[in-house]
């Protein structure tokens, strides 16, 4: 059963789509801790995302930013804006469609049907999931996975960006300006103790997988990986 997010603080509303979508087959969850939408997200796992604008703390925009960092999900943004602008947000935002409020169910239902169609039914692109490979490592970006041999371990999306770029420049060093970069985040300045901060985090997820000294310090430059440690070598 395909799973809808609704993060929309008028509780009326929430429930009034909730209901219609359950009637229509659908499984629901509706966010009510507008301070952890990403929590929410990340354990529902939902397959379409129904998302207001007007929201506590951060807008929709935010939070549908948010979520392109870590899924490719429909999301429609339900809104009661009507402004062109509005909707030339939405879609700059990440969103996929919009509809004013008040809405008519059915064309709710309708332009959910068209939205996981598009993305996982009779119209997606079908892509091959990506996979980068190093002597024996493997780094799933999409499922936020570093594999070595027998042993894997789950990754955040920041780790992931980095083991992505260490692994891209071997043998080369990757620069802290370029990780910098990698790690920017439009709503947050990233600066060079964040990096240490999750360059250590980076170095512990490889020695779960038993590679203990697998990034090492470029003095002045940046971090390169060991492809000794990789291999099994030296530990």
């Amino acid at each position: 059963m395909q799973r809808i997010l609704i993060i929309e603080d008028d509780p009326k509303i929430a429930q009034h789509l909730q209901a219609y979508i359950q009637k229509y087959g659908f499984a629901s969850s509706i966010v009510d801790d507008f301070d952890h939408v990403m929590e929410h997200f990340q354990k529902y796992k939902p397959d379409l995302v129904l998302l207001d604008i007007n929201l506590p703390s951060y807008d929709g925009y935010y939070w549908c930013r948010q979520i392109r960092k870590q899924s490719i999900c429909p999301v429609i943004f339900i809104s009661a804006r009507v402004g062109e602008m509005d909707q030339v947000m939405a879609l700059e935002n990440g969103g996929d469609d919009f509809i004013t409020k008040p809405f008519h169910p059915e064309i709710v239902i309708a332009k959910i049907r068209s939205q996981l169609r598009r993305a996982y039914g009779e119209y997606a692109v079908q892509v091959e999931e990506r996979v980068l490979e190093l002597e024996g490592l493997q780094l799933y970006p999409e499922r936020l996975k570093l594999t070595v041999k027998d042993k894997a371990v789950p990754l955040s999306k920041r780790e992931a960006d980095l083991i992505e770029s260490l692994i891209e420049r071997y043998p080369r060093v990757a620069g802290r300006e370029d990780l910098l970069e990698k790690l920017w985040d439009d709503q947050m300045y990233v600066d060079e103790n964040t990096l240490n901060v999750n360059i250590t985090r980076v170095r512990k997820k490889f020695e779960a997988v038993g590679m203990k000294g697998a990034v090492e310090t470029v003095r002045g430059v940046g971090y390169r990986l060991n492809i000794s440690r990789i291999k099994g070598e030296g530990q």
